[in-house]
């Protein structure tokens, strides 16, 4: 049977490991297993690999499970059996004997016939000896130590599955090796068979005294015996026998009588002469118990003739190859249940033959008790019809009778299936590595393609649809830029400027994240963020003003270039309506159109460094949350809308700078109102609720009537964008010096803002 000592130098021992795990434990313990162990994933059948690997994941699953290397290995041997049945060796191993100590005693033979496959093999022996007292001790010989648990694993799953009993194995005795001279462990186990009473109905109970019931057993005793007497001595092939003699005699067959009476016959001398058994045998060696070599077949003659030598030693021209034992009658009759390989020595063979690969036999040993001699009956030991080709072999040389000629043929199309399969193992490798990595180079496009465009948007693209434009009814637009970014760039390097954007925009990129505002582009020293869109939530004023927050702390851990002190940005925020779609096709955009964008723009650009400037439509959605700390600015004249009410929002008075970076709590900043984070039950609201909302919504339409009455521009109104605002905005500069503005603390810079988003406004 395929065991784990041949096996554990190929793939499918750790195939076998690898499935164990996931069946009993899930895929989750096997990555981890994996990782702890540090192998690769997947083990093709026919790869040779180290045997540290299988240890290694032996052991760390000893220490994740927290169990024994005992239990561990039962275990797995339990589990080998089932997967070698259903890889397609059921049949193979059912045939392997009648019993379950045939079957033990022909596991060598089968590891045997698995090394024509298998070549790289190192398979462990097993040797059954039966005591005089009537125990049974399975030798187990391996070259690997501390693998011997899984021999019980093995022979008690066979027995259960095969036999239909229960066997109990016991460590007698663990041992370096002594009798052989290649395998370095030897193990003896006391194995005690029980078989398995089948549950019958229970008899009623018999009337009467013990007595009786004895005497009636007895009587039934004394008529099976005088029944078997009289039909004992039936004829094996009887004349026409009538149906109940049939019966009868079916009866007798089955108790046994026919089958124990067999006797072989012998013949008194053997018909064969001694130049008809040379060639009928063309492979046997007779040799004494002093292994001098007495006779030799014909063709072993032609290309061992040394073997022609009267009273040469058959040590002098083999080794043993398998089992691994000393060279001598006492071993060889220890093992004699065992097939035996033997290997000419090159030294040995003749010129001719020094330059061919060595003859390898494999066959039978024989104990003629009446002769005081050993046959082996053996056959040329070959894999493929290369290896026939190599030792100058040809089908000719080997009997007709002897299966080695169909063994060879049916191997060499095997190996070719094996090739093959091989091959197809190593292309789905390669193809599950290529997919892999395709699926990371795919990961790696979406993450690029959802910086540049919303997830939904993004995947609507994908899928080949078209995006249509929508309009939001409201959502607050923020805008900021570096103070004095003209100057800096006059001042600096290229690469200078581009490190401290990396450095601002980075963090302000992370922002996003933590508050979910959508960033929608940056231009030089200006950056856009939109909250509200393209997913509307009724929390977007509250979101873009503590990212804003955000953004002004993280812009204080930015040095410019030119001082080496931190850098100082305006941010300007406003709260409307838009336009919302994508634009273009090679390198598309999702844009925002609308007024609500030029005054946001706008607020920015009227702003004080390091300060948030609000609109007053921004200021009438964050001023009833009760959250921030909100100061008025007063009125100032606005390039385009004339004269407006502003203010700067200062901080949040529930949040911390750390809960605005979002450094706490898994860095996410909660919004309690958002409709996707309200259960249903949050969902239903009370009457009176649903009249303080409408008295809230009055009070704010009044403040925007009034604010719109008081403003020179109508083109502010919330909900209302007119066509031309689509198509015409002016992003000139507001001003030119800071005696534009009739606040006294402006302390603004003359800088361009040509660099604003004149692509998307």
């Amino acid at each position: 049977m395929l065991s784990l000592q041949h096996c554990i130098s190929y793939g499918f021992i750790n195939t076998c490991l690898k499935s164990l795990v996931i069946e009993r434990f899930g895929e989750e313990t096997w990555e981890n297993l994996r990782l702890m162990a540090g192998v690769q994933e997947t083990f093709m059948t026919y790869e040779i690999y180290n045997d540290d690997i299988t240890l290694r994941l032996v052991q760390e699953a000893c220490k994740m499970l927290d169990i024994s290397s005992e239990v561990v290995l039962k275990l797995f041997g339990e589990y080998f059996f089932s997967f070698c049945k259903m890889s397609g060796y059921d049949t193979m191993l059912r045939t392997l004997g009648g019993n379950l100590v045939e079957f033990i005693e022909n596991l060598d033979a089968l590891h045997s016939y698995l090394a024509l496959s298998y070549e790289a093999m190192n398979a462990p022996s097993f040797r059954v000896e039966r005591m005089d007292d009537g125990r049974i001790l399975l030798h187990y010989y391996s070259d690997r130590k501390g693998l011997y648990h899984i021999v019980p694993g093995i022979i008690e799953a066979v027995a259960k599955d095969f036999f239909d009993s229960e066997v109990t194995m016991t460590i007698l005795n663990q041992s370096e090796e002594d009798e052989r001279t290649g395998k370095k462990e030897h193990v003896v186990f006391h194995m005690v068979q029980k078989e398995k009473v089948s549950k019958r109905k229970a008899q009623p109970r018999q009337k009467g005294s013990n007595e009786e019931i004895q005497a009636e057993k007895e009587d039934k005793e004394e008529k099976m015996k005088r029944m078997k007497a009289r039909y004992a001595s039936l004829q094996l092939c009887p004349r026409k026998r009538s149906p109940w003699e049939t019966v009868r005699s079916i009866v007798m067959l089955g108790q046994g009588n026919l089958r124990q009476s067999f006797t072989p016959s012998y013949p008194k001398r053997l018909w064969i002469e001694e130049q008809a058994f040379c060639n009928a045998f063309p492979f046997h060696i007779v040799f004494d118990q002093d292994l001098v070599v007495k006779q030799t077949g014909v063709n072993i003659q032609k290309f061992v003739p040394g073997l022609q030598t009267a009273g040469i030693r058959l040590d002098e021209y083999f080794t043993i190859v398998h089992p691994e034992v000393i060279f001598n009658i006492q071993s060889i009759k220890k093992f004699i249940n065992s097939q035996f390989v033997l290997k000419t020595r090159r030294e040995m063979l003749p010129e001719i033959h020094q330059n061919q690969s060595t003859l390898k036999l494999r066959g039978q040993m024989m104990w003629m008790e009446s002769l005081n001699c050993m046959i082996y009956l053996c056959s040329p030991k070959l894999r493929s019809l290369q290896e026939l080709e190599e030792r100058g072999l040809h089908l000719a040389d080997i009997a007709q009778h002897d299966t080695t000629r169909d063994l060879i043929l049916l191997n060499q199309q095997r190996l070719a299936e094996i090739e093959l399969s091989n091959q197809l193992e190593r292309k789905k490798e390669e193809l599950r590595i290529l997919s892999r990595n395709l699926e990371i180079e795919k990961q790696k496009s979406e993450k690029l393609l959802y910086a540049m465009l919303p997830t939904h948007v993004a995947n609507q693209l994908k899928e080949g649809k078209r995006v249509e434009a929508g309009e939001f009814k409201v959502c607050t637009i923020l805008f900021s830029d570096v103070v004095t970014f003209t100057n800096i760039c006059a001042a600096c390097e290229p690469i200078q400027i581009v490190n401290m954007l990396n450095a601002m925009y980075s963090r302000f990129d992370r922002l996003t994240n933590i508050h979910n505002v959508y960033k929608v582009e940056t231009i030089g020293d200006a950056y856009m963020v939109v909250g509200g869109v393209p997913v509307p939530t009724d929390t977007h004023a509250e979101r873009v003003a503590n990212f804003a927050l955000g953004m002004r702390i993280a812009a204080r851990e930015v040095t410019s270039p030119i001082t080496g002190q931190p850098i100082q940005i305006r941010v300007g925020l406003h709260t409307g309506s838009v336009l919302a779609g994508v634009v273009g096709d090679k390198m598309p955009r999702y844009c925002l159109f609308g007024d609500t964008v030029n005054t946001a723009s706008r607020m920015e650009s009227h702003g004080l460094p390091d300060h948030i400037h609000l609109s007053p439509f921004t200021y009438s959605v964050l001023k009833d949350k009760g959250n921030f700390e909100i100061a008025e600015r007063g009125e100032i004249e606005v390039k385009g809308k004339g004269l407006m009410r502003t203010f700067f929002l200062l901080n949040n008075l529930q949040k911390s700078d750390e809960q605005i970076m979002g450094l706490v709590d898994g860095e996410t900043c909660v919004y309690q109102k958002d409709p996707e984070d309200v259960t249903d039950a949050q969902n239903e609201v009370s009457p009176e609720d649903t009249d303080r909302g409408q008295k809230e919504e009055e009070k704010k339409e009044e403040e925007v009537e009034k604010w719109k009455n008081h403003t020179s521009s109508p083109s502010l109104c919330p909900g209302k964008t007119s066509p031309d605002h689509l198509i015409q905005f002016d992003v000139t500069p507001a001003y030119e010096s800071p005696t534009d503005f009739k606040h006294p603390h402006n302390g603004l810079h003359s800088e361009s803002i040509s660099t604003k988003f004149c692509s998307i406004l």
